[in-house]
């Protein structure tokens, strides 16, 4: 039996010690300097993947919180669209923007292309929060619309922001 087989738990316990303690700081002092460089690149490799892992976390995260707020919406505008006119919508139009003082020059030398007028007003459309849809939202819902509501969409499409597949959408659905 070797002497290591013959000690006592505690015996080994002071020993563990007294390397931890003496024999370690004495390695360290030695070599520290030959063993600095390395640790520091170590540490540098370590903080530079934290931060990689960390950028794609928060990507992913906020990849997930949009497509979680456009489920929520898209179940809002649903019990809204159950509900039907028992909600009264807020007003929210922004006022005009004021016109530049007098004398002061503009980005463009040629006019900017004026957009028609509303004719339509978004209270009167069958679609909740018409504004603040996505079009493939407003598409998903154009289906239980009935001619005169489909006509409303279009019109005020049409007016405002002009979606290419709302209108086609609408189009399709008019049987055009």
């Amino acid at each position: 039996m070797s002497e290591q087989d013959n000690r006592t738990p505690v015996e080994q316990a002071v020993e563990h010690a007294v390397e931890l303690f003496v024999y370690a700081p004495i390695g360290l002092l030695f070599e520290g300097a030959s063993l600095l460089p390395q640790l520091v690149e170590k540490g540098k490799s370590q903080v530079s993947m934290a931060r990689m892992i960390g950028k794609f976390a928060i990507g992913q995260g906020k990849t997930e919180a949009i497509k979680a707020a456009a489920k929520l919406q898209d179940q809002t505008a649903g019990v809204l669209d159950f509900l039907g006119d028992s909600v009264t919508p807020i007003q929210t139009d922004a006022p005009a923007p004021a016109p530049p003082p007098a004398g002061t020059a503009t980005r463009s030398a040629r006019p900017a292309a004026k957009r028609p007028a509303r004719v339509v007003a978004t209270a009167s459309l069958a679609i909740p929060d018409y504004d603040g849809l996505s079009a493939s939202q407003v598409v998903n819902r154009l289906a239980g619309l009935s001619a005169p509501e489909l006509q409303s969409v279009k019109v005020y499409e049409a007016a405002n922001r002009g979606r290419k597949t709302i209108l086609s959408k609408v189009a399709q659905l008019q049987g055009r």
